[in-house]
């Protein structure tokens, strides 16, 4: 008897033969996300109308550095998957290699951005 979980059957199917793991990876992050989005609205949202003293004292803390980095972080990343694909299913040739390189590029370049933007804050 072979003890193979549905997932287990499932990969290495389909055209690319990643859409197992691509699933997995979007449906790991949008979950974390659900929790990440509205926890940092919340300390957004009390920061916001603040002095600019104020704001930087609350970022300057690590619980909402961490949060902040770790949204940011999280987002672009399922943000590059989800425009990856999606460039990848309606596009071809050298247009999608392009617009695959941007959308990566675009991505790590702003994830970047704002953790030096969130060190320089909390440091």
């Amino acid at each position: 008897m072979r003890y193979l979980t549905d997932r287990k059957r499932a990969e290495g199917k389909g055209a690319s033969h990643t859409g197992t793991e691509h699933h997995w990876h979007m449906t790991v992050s949008s979950v974390a996300l659900a929790f990440l989005v509205p926890t940092f609205l919340i300390i957004f949202g009390g920061a916001l109308g603040g002095t600019r003293e104020e704001v930087l004292a609350t970022f300057a803390r690590p619980f909402p550095a961490i949060l902040t980095g770790l949204t940011l972080l999280v987002g672009m990343m399922h943000f590059k998957n989800g425009a990856k694909m999606m460039i990848e299913d309606y596009w071809q040739g050298t247009m999608r290699k392009a617009l695959i390189m941007l959308v990566v590029g675009l991505s790590w370049t702003i994830a970047a951005t704002g953790l030096y933007a969130l060190a320089r804050i909390a440091l």
